[in-house]
């Protein structure tokens, strides 16, 4: 081990492009055969949101990091203009097969009674139909712009859909835009279950916005600004006024990409790139609608959920099936629930139960990514105005969420709440809730702590696992936690649970290092999100030297490279993708006492280093041993489960002769037996069911 240099550049691969393959895979999603179409749809819908982002953020930073003249090198050695070469040069290869899937399963909806046309393609019954709508809810809020001397190029912001257009009269050409407003649907639904991308209805009746003129050509396009928001948080006097200005300035970020309809009029293709300055390597010219994302519309039609998977109804399982008051059952025993399989409800209801007790006395809760109209915030609220002490640290530099929590922090402000935004220097990411209550002369606590936002919305989409403890060592914690977040502290560490940037990554080392004495003997298994910390990769490539089997979830970014001769022959790398987003982060030692932990945070430097993070050690062996099954039975899906090879590409698992393991359906199927188990067994024999269902899966 001695000898090996862990600073090759060999030994890594690039973050952005491993996000792509991560993205690849997504889109891979959309190619099943074996997912209904709709379902499919919904995967090129998840694939262009990705990608939006993508560009919105680390396609920007890039850019800026280019154009600063800085030539610092990533752990592969790739420069940012190595690195947006390389990004763009991926991405164009990858246009075409997402056109090709577009197609593909539009043209099979049709057989489904599913139809999306362009308007020339549309019977006269539905044309007719179509104009008047038009006429009715378009016309009266579409926006026709004029550019020329008198009439300046308009600003756009992020993500505006318009569409260039060039007229002529006797005398000469002219230029201008037609601005297609957010508040529009994408798609137009005419009679037959048939549905229009809207700039298609718009071009052709783009003659009534300028009338007198001949209109020429049309071209569809829409931008994408730089999105990431700098805030000098030292310079800020009011850290809401400063943010609220950062939003307005996200509007008006440089412009990172123009997707345009292929084919378009080069005359208006040269127009536009007069007014709008980007890489002609940054243009994307598409023979499919612009905006995937916008396919959730089509999604999201109730009347075709059959061509979608079944709605699974998330379950409350024992002990809390019995309608018993829940700080009764924490205070019996810790409770771990798997979401969405276990439903949400008990972390609502937590919040709820307090609002509404008289004998609790405080409330104390991060808010990260909440959703709109928030049941939590609005108990908060309650709570708050009853005179209860609630502390809530709303943390407004959660990206692409700052606006929503601007309004909640307001809100819980007014009712009366102490509210905190963040701390300075650091992004606080942790997910934790404390309810503080008089029994009699004592006061007891409750701690819920979690790997997921407290989002009722998401809870039903993305995998979670949430933890309730009365445990007085946690909950001391818990209260020291929010002690350092509201007051100014110099020791910000904890004794039983774990807080970056402090102490995470050193206990993670720790347990790593561990296992390395244990040799051919050692395991570990690390579920995330990502991995890119390089002292992680490197501490893993050490155990790998050392013999220690590693196995490691990773969801979506990797750049630890697998199957190295002589460095990571003993590392297994998957990604599971499938109908929930996997988004918990667990961490298994074999020879760790506890073994498990569950945390915040992902394997990277911002989670590690740069952020306010929690991880919990799962000390009850019954609830230790729920995860490692759950662990144990995602390694063994040859579904879902996606392979990392020593080249950076991703081969899917598949089941060939063997069982097929779906772990999503599995889970769901284990949910839902226990649910209905619990109508005529006690609670030991669910418990030996669910021994007995992680066994056979």
């Amino acid at each position: 081990m001695e000898n090996i240099n862990f600073n090759d550049k060999n030994y890594y691969f690039n973050r952005e492009l491993s996000w792509l393959r991560f993205n690849t895979r997504v889109l891979s999603q959309a190619k099943d055969d074996n997912l209904p179409l709709l379902e499919r749809l919904k995967f090129l819908a998840i694939y262009g949101t990705n990608l939006d982002e993508f560009y919105m953020i680390r396609v920007a930073g890039l850019n800026d990091l280019f154009k600063a003249g800085v030539t610092g090198e990533s752990a592969d050695r790739l420069t940012p203009y190595e690195q947006l070469v390389a990004i763009r040069t991926y991405l164009h290869k990858e246009k075409l097969e997402v056109e090709a899937q577009y197609k593909e399963i539009t043209q099979n909806l049709i057989a489904k009674g599913v139809n999306t046309a362009n308007f020339e393609n549309l019977t006269i019954e539905q044309q007719k139909n179509i104009e008047n709508y038009f006429l009715e809810q378009i016309f009266p809020v579409i926006v026709p712009i004029a550019v020329d001397s008198t009439h300046p190029f308009p600003h756009l912001n992020n993500l505006s859909f318009a569409l260039a257009i060039k007229l002529k009269d006797e005398f000469s050409l002219k230029y201008g835009l037609i601005r297609i407003p957010r508040v529009l649907p994408r798609f137009i639904e005419t009679l037959h279950d048939t549905f229009v991308p809207i700039e298609s209805v718009v071009q052709n009746f783009a003659s009534t916005l300028f009338p007198g003129y001949e209109v020429v050509s049309t071209a569809a396009f829409r931008v994408t600004r730089n999105a990431d928001i700098a805030i000098k948080e030292e310079e800020a006097d009011d850290f809401m006024e400063i943010l609220e200005e950062g939003l307005r300035l996200r509007k008006k970020g440089d412009i990172v990409r123009l997707e345009i309809q292929k084919d378009s009029d080069d005359d208006l293709i040269s127009f536009l790139r007069r007014h709008i300055n980007v890489d002609e390597e940054d243009i994307y010219r598409y023979s499919i609608p612009l905006n995937l994302g916008a396919l959730w519309q089509l999604v999201g039609q109730k009347k075709f959920a059959h061509l979608t998977l079944p709605i699974f109804n998330p379950r409350i399982l024992p002990p809390l099936d019995k309608n018993e008051n829940i700080f009764q059952v924490i205070e019996r025993q810790d409770l771990l629930h798997y979401h969405p399989y276990e439903s949400f409800d008990p972390v609502v209801e937590f919040i709820k139960k307090a609002a509404k007790d008289p004998d609790v006395l405080a409330i104390r809760m991060t808010l990260y990514r909440v959703g709109k109209n928030s049941p939590i915030v609005k108990a908060l609220a309650e709570a708050a105005d009853s005179g209860k002490q609630v502390t809530a640290l709303v943390e407004l530099k959660a990206r692409f969420d700052e606006e929503n929590n601007l309004i909640w922090a307001k809100a819980l402000e007014d009712a009366g709440a102490h509210v905190i935004y963040g701390i300075p220097g650091l992004k606080v990411h942790a997910k934790i809730a404390q309810v503080i209550k008089k029994d009699g002369n004592e006061l007891k606590s409750f701690v819920h702590l979690a790997t997921g936002n407290y989002n009722a919305a998401t809870a039903r989409i993305y995998t979670d696992l949430s933890y309730f403890t009365s445990k007085k060592e946690f909950n001391e914690d818990a209260t020291r936690f929010f002690h350092f977040l509201t007051g100014f502290s110099k020791q910000a560490k904890l004794k039983s649970l774990y807080m970056s940037p402090s102490q995470i990554k050193p206990k993670l080392i720790e347990l790593i290092e561990n296992e390395i004495k244990q040799g051919k003997n050692g395991y570990l298994i690390l579920k995330a999100n990502a991995l890119v910390d390089e002292d992680m990769i490197k501490m893993l490539y050490k155990a790998s030297c050392a013999g220690v089997k590693c196995d490691l979830i990773i969801r979506g970014i990797c750049c630890l490279r697998p199957g190295i001769k002589g460095v990571s022959e003993n590392i297994n790398v998957i990604s599971i993708i499938g109908k929930y987003l996997e988004h918990p982060r667990i961490y298994y030692f074999k020879h760790a006492k506890p073994q498990v932990y569950i945390s915040s945070a992902d394997l990277m430097p911002r989670n590690l280093s740069r952020r306010i993070e929690l991880m919990t050690p799962i000390v009850e062996p019954e609830l230790a041993e729920k995860i490692k099954q759950i662990l144990q039975l995602q390694l063994n899906d040859n579904s879902l489960s996606w392979k990392l090879q020593s080249d950076g590409e991703y081969i899917k698992k598949t089941a060939t002769n063997e069982v097929v393991i779906n772990n999503h359906k599995i889970l769901e199927e284990y949910a839902n037996r226990i649910y209905r188990s619990t109508k005529k067994e006690t609670e030991s024999r669910v418990k030996k069911l669910a021994a007995r269902l992680f066994k056979e899966s």
